[in-house]
């Protein structure tokens, strides 16, 4: 490896000495071998540290810090304090409890060098309990541009971008950064963020990275409803809104799609945020009020209507 790497991969840990060690050596498995790995421990109090003792002292790539108090602690703040540290001119961020393919590093690096881009999105796939080794090395796959003309279909999730399934060149966090209050989501909005400004990618169609299925994950907390994790991506909603009326690209369906998810966050009166902090006329106001309104009536229109189809 170079003295100064090309590729930083950022890791925030916290308590997960029993999968760390599997995902580190996934990491010391990729064919591209020109990168450092920064493992920013968040405060954790299990025995992470002794468990990868050997790897630290094996493989001079890894570096394991503490989490600056700078930094406020969480996943973003680990990962904008990751970006500080960050010698390389791309950067990756890998979760601690993952599986990385092989060619992870090699693929992305390669289809950053082939243009213009400014990132490489590539395919994730989802696993639970062990992991099967059998890899996919082919490099023959498909592949398209991403640019702020396809923020939409990454918010309503037709497009995922998941937080470890992107290689991004270092100058797109020059001016952006983890939103460090967000304890979910908070890839969702800053990913959108960048794009939104003008940075354009290329995505993949070949899977490079596995995340594993558990429920202590912040993914497995928030779909138990986790309080912490459900106001953080209500939270995200409203920059996210925020952030497109500044680009002016929030579209009715857009804004339709964000009202629609309010729907399930009646706790924190999201619909109300929303509309309220919107820069529209009164006019407008009302109707998207009025769409509130009768919107639950035509969800259940929705669903008899399916099932009647479907039978």
């Amino acid at each position: 490896m170079s003295s100064i790497p090309k590729v930083s991969i950022i890791m925030a840990t916290y308590n997960r000495a029993h999968f760390i060690v599997e995902t580190l050596q996934s990491i010391q498995n990729q064919t591209f071998e020109d990168w450092e790995c920064l493992i920013i421990d968040d405060g954790g109090n299990d025995n992470t540290k002794e468990k990868i003792i050997p790897i630290l002292q094996n493989d001079h790539r890894f570096r394991f810090v503490k989490r600056s108090d700078n930094y406020k602690k969480g996943l973003p703040g680990c990962r904008n304090y990751g970006l500080d540290l960050a010698k390389g001119d791309c950067v990756i961020f890998f979760d601690d409890d993952d599986i990385v393919h092989p060619q992870n590093l090699e693929i992305s690096f390669f289809e950053l060098t082939k243009g213009d881009v400014s990132f490489c999105r590539y395919i994730r796939e989802v696993f639970r309990g062990d992991f099967n080794y059998n890899f996919d090395y082919s490099k023959d796959y498909d592949s398209f541009y991403i640019d702020k003309n396809d923020v939409e279909k990454i918010l309503k999730n037709e497009l995922p971008i998941n937080s470890c399934a992107v290689l991004w060149k270092k100058e797109c966090f020059k001016n952006n950064r983890f939103e460090e209050h967000l304890m979910y989501a908070e890839e969702w909005e800053l990913y959108s963020r960048i794009i939104s400004l003008g940075f354009v990618g290329i995505s993949i169609e070949k899977c490079l990275f596995f995340g594993r299925k558990h429920l202590k994950s912040n993914t497995g907390e928030f779909y138990s409803n986790n309080p912490i994790r459900r106001e953080s991506k209500k939270n995200a909603i409203l920059l996210i809104i925020q952030n497109l009326e500044r680009q002016k690209l929030l579209s009715d369906s857009l804004l339709r799609y964000f009202i629609q998810t309010s729907l399930s966050f009646k706790e924190y009166q999201l619909f109300d945020k929303i509309i309220n902090n919107l820069e529209i006329s009164k006019t407008s106001k009302i109707k998207w009020r009025l769409f509130y309104f009768v919107l639950p009536f035509r969800l259940i229109l929705y669903r008899v209507y399916k099932k009647k189809s479907r039978n």
